[in-house]
């Protein structure tokens, strides 16, 4: 089994690198990660934005050198780990939940502010367990003045469950002094109770973090 973005973002992100967006101007008008971009984009031609840069204005050669260090290591990364069979798949998860769970038993919960981390984990959780999807909750954790709506339908989209599952959100209020940059979409918190399946799904991490395996 592979995990890769979904085909409409992917050819989307293309689209808008031929005419010149920035990998991050792209990230952002998508609601995916950078990174993600980085790979769907690396064998696209990239001439900047004349309106971002000016008529006459060129790329500053060091950020020119970055992007392309950035996009030749993403290459590189991708066709070392390849397409992951079931497995790997499995085991990929597992690591990512191992970083990111819930200490709460009987609680499945995963939270982040990156939608492929969150996607990975829905397809993941999916996948590997019975989930009854009446029993999925999604809680948002977002800043006042940002769009709720828009946050709702945004995760609804990246996690598969329904708005009306959703719990009320939490609305913080941005400290001027301290933070600088907002998530648009806030961070996300998908829930799972279920005490058999956490059991199990920590049963998986302990099984690999005592695993064996071969140095390099």
């Amino acid at each position: 089994m592979g995990y890769r973005g979904k085909l409409r973002e992917r050819e989307e992100a293309r689209r808008l690198r031929a005419e010149g967006k920035t990998l991050q101007e792209i990230a952002d008008l998508l609601g995916v990660s950078k990174s993600s971009v980085s790979l769907w984009v690396r064998d696209v031609p990239f001439t900047p934005s004349k309106r971002r840069y000016g008529p006459h204005a060129r790329q500053h050669p060091w950020k020119a050198r970055k992007e392309a260090e950035i996009t030749e290591r993403d290459a590189e990364a991708l066709q070392r780990l390849g397409v992951l069979d079931d497995r790997a798949f499995l085991a990929a998860g597992v690591a990512l939940y191992a970083g990111e769970r819930s200490k709460r038993d009987g609680m499945v919960c995963f939270a982040n502010t990156n939608p492929d981390m969150v996607r990975l984990f829905c397809v993941w959780l999916r996948r590997y367990f019975e989930i009854d999807e009446s029993r999925m909750r999604v809680g948002l954790y977002l800043h006042e003045g940002l769009d709720l709506d828009a946050a709702e339908a945004h995760w609804s989209a990246v996690t598969g469950v329904p708005r009306s599952q959703f719990r009320k959100p939490y609305r913080a209020v941005p400290d001027a002094g301290i933070r600088h940059t907002k998530h648009v979409f806030g961070c996300c918190y998908v829930r799972y109770s279920c005490s058999r399946t956490h059991r199990l799904v920590m049963g998986f991490v302990r099984a690999l973090l005592s695993s064996e395996y071969i140095p390099g």
